[in-house]
């Protein structure tokens, strides 16, 4: 098929664009096992992208449960260069209200329980590097793009991601206040650092949909995340409809290095069946022996 350079992660709503064209569902097996659902590809203005449901069609998977090595490893090998992703999260601070859109540029993992974090293990080690787990040029563009539709915005601040699928504690809550901390989620990682593993550029668009459990009388339930959320849709229909277009170029960030230097086992302790698990990830650095 031919490659598609956009993906966006999200909800599996977020693809009933207006003007997506040659709308088609691609499957992709990894050898990390099965993506969250399969791929829907289509045509915007000329520009292919692709949409992956994070939590599966019918919203089936926790956040924990999701194969996010099976979902970036299946965007790498269609050609995938940026990824935008689309997720609910609750406010950390006053001024991120609910329904405003926060797009963060730093990451503050508190899971705990999540496996399969790294493409990398079973006797091959790299050391990839996360100062700037977002990309700073496709973040600045989706913020420019996010104001542009009238959308309360909010650049940079840094993101808690939590294990779920539990809303936080009301100690927890006021803890990642202290740290300064801009929004909570669940499921920014380890999907940001395989991305980056992949070499692929990352963003997320942060729908705020409550403000955590610190703010009295303002405590989260699932009933506020999903009318919040729900009223941002076709909000981030129209941002995704505007910015897609917008990606057509070449980039120029460090994203598209990433891996370079950082695999530290010698090429010849690496066996052929981690050469070929590796794949997409690794044939720029060491390509398959014939």
């Amino acid at each position: 098929m031919e490659k598609v350079k956009i993906a966006v992660i999200g909800g599996s709503g977020l693809y009933d664009l207006e003007g997506i064209v040659n709308v088609e569902e691609v499957e992709v097996s990894t050898p990390y096992g099965r993506p969250s659902d399969s791929i829907i590809c289509g045509e915007l203005d000329g520009v292919r992208v692709a949409f992956l449901p994070r939590h599966g069609r019918g919203h089936r998977i926790l956040p924990s449960e999701v194969n996010s090595r099976a979902n970036i490893y299946a965007l790498k090998s269609i050609g995938v260069e940026r990824i935008i992703s689309v997720s609910a999260c609750g406010s950390l601070k006053e001024e991120n209200h609910p329904t405003d859109i926060v797009v963060p540029d730093q990451i503050f993992d508190n899971t705990k329980q999540r496996g399969r974090s790294t493409f990398f293990g079973e006797g091959v080690v790299a050391h990839v590097p996360l100062a700037e787990p977002f990309c700073g040029e496709l973040s600045e563009i989706l913020y420019k793009t996010v104001k542009e539709t009238g959308a309360r915005a909010h650049k940079g601040g840094t993101f808690v991601v939590i294990e779920g699928p539990r809303f936080s504690t009301k100690a927890e809550s006021l803890f990642y206040r202290s740290m300064g901390a801009a929004v909570v989620g669940m499921t920014a990682m380890p999907e940001a650092f395989l991305a980056r593993e992949a070499e692929i550029c990352y963003a997320t668009m942060a729908h705020v949909t409550d403000y955590d459990v610190w703010k009295e009388g303002e405590e989260v339930n699932t009933e506020k995340v999903m009318a919040n959320f729900n009223k941002n849709i076709a909000k981030a229909k129209q941002i995704l409809k505007n910015i897609i277009p917008r990606l057509a170029f070449e980039r120029s960030c460090l994203c598209a290095e990433a891996l370079r230097g950082a695999v530290m086992t010698d090429k010849k302790h690496i066996s052929p069946a981690m050469r070929k698990k590796l794949g997409v990830i690794m044939d720029k650095y060491m390509p398959e022996e014939k």
